[in-house]
């Protein structure tokens, strides 16, 4: 099993979450963060005068899925996040050594 971290922007959340459905992934948590990569934010104006905003608004999601689902994952979340602009975001895979249903005790993928 694999844990997928895929930071994006606040306004793709949708039409990730319909792409990873359409995939049959359908379980996930989102946070929103506040973030920056190499743009390292952006100045703004207000009323007169202006101001850096260091840190973005983002959504992180983050995604357990079976070894074999991984590629058609990141695949979703690419054609679905990218504006081909700075900023779309980054995507982090991580291996998960156990998942256990608080509920029913189950673990491993079934429980996922």
């Amino acid at each position: 099993m694999k844990k997928i971290e895929a930071v994006i922007k606040p306004f793709k959340l949708d039409d990730v979450k319909d792409a990873l459905s359409e995939v049959g992934i359908t379980g996930m948590t989102v946070t929103e963060v506040k973030g920056h990569g190499r743009q390292k934010g952006h100045k703004e104006i207000y009323r007169g005068a202006e101001y850096v905003v260091d840190f973005l608004p983002k959504v992180k999601l983050e995604i357990i899925v079976r070894a074999e689902q991984v590629e058609q994952a990141i695949d979703a979340i690419i054609n679905s996040a990218r504006t081909g602009k700075i900023g779309d975001g980054k995507i982090f895979v991580l291996p998960v050594d156990d998942v256990i249903r608080v509920r029913t005790g189950e673990k491993g993928p079934e429980a996922v």
